[in-house]
């Protein structure tokens, strides 16, 4: 089994971007530009590596290889934007590796690329100012379209297996890995379960009850033997379900307008382990959007409105639209749920303001927009 951690050290070790990996500071699947050239490097990588994995390192400085890490990216459905985009789309994995010198809340992401055995991949349709039928290829480290002479060659796979097999995961590393992620969240009762007799899972999160049900909160899940953060949430509530082979989480997502709030499950991810040393993810989606009076939401859009024009000219706020501000994602996200189509709009138009006005308005923005992305997803 591979230790990603360590099989990324070997990608940035090995020379620069070259046509087996690429790496990029961030990504942004969120605009049609970002969603374009994350596809455009996944067509390139795969069309030019037909008999091995192919990876997109992500939180790496471009200049000098270092690590800076880009917020945990926990979308399970990133083949489906990779199969609506692509003809013989490979099959991608996103995956979030945590590195020792990252705060808890950053990660390196590590997209694979399995190989697609000789099938040309193109774009399906148009995006951004790329064509539907558009092939792209790797020329050295660039990922360029290409018209002509399509061969596909099989020119890395000795050097990426050489790579791979350097990164193996052995027990040694287990064990570090077990005690490192122990004493990095001693503070939020830390656990470890082996499944299969291979398999080490670990967790913490701290635990409350309401109303006899039990949620954990800042919770961080990983699996030690690949060096992959599974799960991880500074905001929403979490449940736990385990037995021999499998571990389950269902999300919990706090929701609701003022003071009438509640706990609405989010998702579920199960993790089945197997005996051929193997596992499987697998995503439900279970989050119904609560239902408002619309004379009553009317009436609330028009206040986050009038919030957000005095967020964008600096005026001077009141005591309770200071509280407001911490409110105004959801409460756009709400009513996107409601059938304010605008509200969308108004909810992607407040990222800057709420940026630059106060950390925890802006963590509440991006926690809203994983949830809509998940929902969108689905």
């Amino acid at each position: 089994m591979i230790n990603k951690r360590l099989l990324i050290k070997h990608l940035l070790a090995h020379n620069d971007e070259n046509s087996f990996y690429d790496k990029k500071r961030k990504i942004s699947l969120g605009s049609k530009e970002g969603k374009a050239k994350f596809l455009k490097h996944i067509c390139a990588l795969s069309n030019s590596n037909p008999e091995n994995n192919s990876y997109i390192v992500i939180g790496v400085e471009d200049e000098d290889n270092s690590i800076s890490g880009v917020d945990f990216y926990d979308d399970a459905k990133i083949q489906n934007l990779v199969n609506a985009y692509l003809s013989n789309a490979p099959i991608v994995a996103y995956e979030n590796i945590p590195f020792p010198h990252l705060p808890d809340d950053k990660v390196v992401g590590l997209v694979t690329i399995r190989p697609n055995k000789g099938k040309i991949c193109s774009l399906r349709k148009n995006i951004w100012k790329y064509y539907g039928g558009s092939v792209f290829f790797r020329d050295g480290s660039i990922s360029m379209p290409k018209v002509y002479d399509l061969k596909i060659e099989d020119k890395n796979s000795e050097i990426v297996k050489a790579i791979e097999d350097h990164a193996q995961n052995n027990v040694e590393l287990t064990l570090d890995g077990v005690f490192d992620f122990l004493n990095k969240r001693k503070d939020f009762n830390p656990k470890y379960k082996v499944f299969k007799e291979y398999f080490v899972v670990c967790w913490a999160g701290k635990k409350k009850t309401v109303k006899e049900n039990v949620y954990y909160s800042r919770v961080d899940i990983a699996l030690i033997n690949e060096q992959v953060k599974l799960f991880y949430s500074e905001l929403d509530e979490v449940s736990f379900s385990i037995t021999d082979d499998e571990f389950q989480i269902i999300e919990y997502v706090y929701l609701g307008l003022q003071h009438q709030k509640k706990y609405y499950p989010l998702e579920e991810v199960s993790i089945k382990f197997k005996d051929n040393v193997s596992y499987d993810i697998e995503t439900k989606l279970l989050f119904k959007p609560p239902q408002y009076d619309k004379k009553t939401l009317y009436h609330i859009y028009n206040s986050a409105n009038t919030l957000l024009e005095k967020l964008k000219n600096k005026a001077p706020l009141t005591t309770a639209e200071k509280l407001d501000v911490f409110q105004l994602p959801q409460t756009y996200l709400i009513c996107y749920f409601n059938e304010f189509e605008d509200a969308l709009i108004k909810l992607e138009s407040a990222k800057y303001h709420l940026k630059s006005y106060d950390t925890d308005a802006y963590s509440n923005f991006k926690d809203s927009v994983r949830i809509l992305r998940k929902v969108k997803y689905n």
